[in-house]
C-alpha cells in the first residue's frame, strides 16, 4: 500500500512538473486546450477498442476458449481509459500505450507474471459452478 502511495505522489508531482514545462513552451490556453483534446480523443479509442475486446471475449467464451488474453486485454483497455481521462501528459501517454494494440502487448507479460505469481502463492482462487 505504501509503494502505491508514494507511486501516486511520484506521477502527482511529475505531472505538475511537465505542465509547467508545456505552459511555458505552448501557453496556458494551449496547454489545456492539449489536456481536454488528448482525454477526448483517448476515451474514445478506449470505448471502441473496449468494445471490441469485450466482444473477444464472449466469442472465446462461447467457443469454449479459455478467455485469458481477452480478459488481460479487456483489463488493460479500461486501464488506460482510466489513465486517459485523469488530467495529465504522463499518464495519456501511459493511457495510449495500453489502448493502442500493438504496445498493449508490451504490458501482456507482466500481468501474465503477476498473475502467476499470485496463483503459485494461493491467493488467487478460481470459483466454478
Amino acid at each position: 500500500m505504501r509503494k502505491i502511495f508514494l507511486g501516486l505522489i511520484a506521477t502527482m508531482l511529475i505531472e505538475i512538473a511537465i505542465f509547467i514545462l508545456v505552459g511555458k513552451t505552448m501557453g496556458i490556453f494551449n496547454t489545456l486546450l492539449l489536456i481536454v483534446l488528448t482525454s477526448i480523443v483517448g476515451i474514445v479509442v478506449a470505448k471502441k477498442q473496449g468494445i471490441d475486446s469485450i466482444q473477444n471475449m464472449q466469442s472465446s467464451l462461447s467457443n469454449g476458449i479459455p478467455p485469458g488474453p481477452a480478459m488481460i486485454d479487456t483489463f488493460l483497455i479500461f486501464l488506460g481509459g482510466l489513465l486517459l481521462a485523469v488530467p495529465g501528459f504522463l499518464t495519456d501517454i501511459v493511457g495510449f500505450l495500453m489502448v493502442v494494440p500493438f504496445t498493449r502487448k508490451l504490458f501482456k507479460p507482466v500481468i501474465f507474471n503477476w498473475l502467476r505469481r499470485k496463483f503459485k502463492n494461493g491467493q488467487v482462487y478460481i470459483y466454478r459452478q
